[in-house]
C-alpha cells in the first residue's frame, strides 16, 4: 500500500460505500471536507479528524519478502483513522431537521450492515492490503466532540463518530534489507566423524620415590593440552598433547605417604588419580 495515497483511498472508499448503499429518494451527496468548508446543501459529510497509530501492531517484526534475491522489510506504520459523519439540509418549516436525521441515520444503516467494506467499493490501490478495512463507531470524550466543532468556530450540528481500521503504509524501499546467505559454499560437503571428547583413562606406576616418571593414557587426547597437579605442586602446565600418551615426573619434596594427581585436558576433563610416594 502506498505510503503517499493510503489514507486518502480510504476515505474514498467509505465514500464509495455510502454512495453506493444508502437508499435515499432524492440521492443524497457524499463529500469530505472539513466542516466549515461549505458544498450542496443536501449531503453526508465524512471528516478525518484525527489519526492515531495502531498499538496492537505497532511492534511487528521484520517480514520476507520474496524474491530475487529476497528481502526482509520492516514493519508497515499501522494507522487508526477517525471520522466525524454529519449530515446537511435544509430545515423545513414544519419538520425542522428530520431530514437531516434521515439521512445520518441512513448513513449509520450502512456502515452497520458492512463493517467491513465490501471489495466492489474499495478504491483499486486497496485490493490487495494486508489488512481489510473495518469501520467500527467510536464513543469519544464529550469534551472532543466539542472541541472539533470549536475550532472550525462553526455551530454545533448532530453527528456521528466512527473509527476506521487498520491502515498499513509501507516503508520505503530502501529500508529493505538482503537475507543473510545462509549456504557458504557449494560443491562435496564436508563430512566429519562426530566430535569426541578426550579422556584420562589409567595412570602408571601407582607408586614410587620423587623423580618417579608416571604415564598417563587415554583416548583423543591429540590436540588438546594437559594440566597435572600431584599435591599441591603443579608438575605440568598447558602440555600440548600429540597423541594419546604424556607423561609427568613426580616433584622432589613430596612428603612420603599418599597423594592426589589432578589431571585437567583443557578443561574438557578432569580426573584425579592417587599415587603413594615411598621414601
Amino acid at each position: 500500500m502506498s505510503a503517499s495515497t493510503a489514507i486518502g483511498m480510504v476515505s474514498a472508499s467509505l465514500r464509495n460505500l455510502l454512495r453506493g448503499e444508502m437508499n435515499l429518494t432524492p440521492a443524497v451527496d457524499v463529500t469530505v471536507l472539513a466542516p466549515d468548508e461549505t458544498a450542496g446543501p443536501r449531503r453526508i459529510n465524512l471528516f478525518l479528524y484525527k489519526i492515531t497509530e495502531n498499538a496492537f501492531l505497532k511492534n511487528q517484526d521484520w517480514t520476507l519478502r520474496p524474491g530475487t534475491p529476497p528481502q526482509l522489510v520492516d514493519a508497515p506504520l499501522s494507522l487508526n483513522l477517525f471520522y466525524l459523519v454529519t449530515p446537511y439540509a435544509q430545515n423545513d418549516p414544519v419538520t425542522g431537521n428530520a431530514t437531516a436525521h434521515q439521512i445520518l441515520g441512513e448513513a449509520m444503516r450502512v456502515f452497520h450492515e458492512h463493517p467491513t467494506v465490501p471489495a466492489e467499493h474499495l478504491e483499486p490501490g486497496l485490493a490487495d492490503a494486508r489488512e481489510r478495512v473495518q469501520i467500527a463507531g467510536y464513543a469519544p470524550d464529550p469534551e472532543e466532540l466539542s472541541r472539533i466543532w470549536t475550532t472550525f468556530s462553526q455551530p454545533f450540528r448532530l453527528s456521528v463518530l466512527y473509527q476506521v481500521s487498520t491502515v498499513q503504509l509501507d516503508r520505503s524501499p530502501d529500508s529493505a534489507r538482503p537475507v543473510p546467505r545462509r549456504v557458504r559454499r557449494i560443491g562435496v560437503p564436508d563430512v566429519r566423524a562426530p566430535w569426541r571428547p578426550p579422556a584420562v583413562t589409567a595412570m602408571t606406576p601407582a607408586a614410587g620415590p620423587p623423580g618417579t616418571v608416571l604415564t598417563f593414557t587415554g583416548q583423543h587426547l591429540t590436540g588438546w593440552r594437559a594440566d597435572v597437579v600431584a599435591g599441591d605442586r603443579h608438575v605440568l602446565t598447558g602440555e600440548p598433547l600429540d597423541g594419546d600418551t604424556f607423561t609427568a615426573t613426580l616433584p622432589d619434596g613430596l612428603a612420603a605417604g599418599f597423594h592426589e594427581v589432578r589431571v585437567d585436558v583443557s578443561a574438557l576433563f578432569r580426573r584425579t588419580f592417587v599415587v603413594e610416594v615411598t621414601p
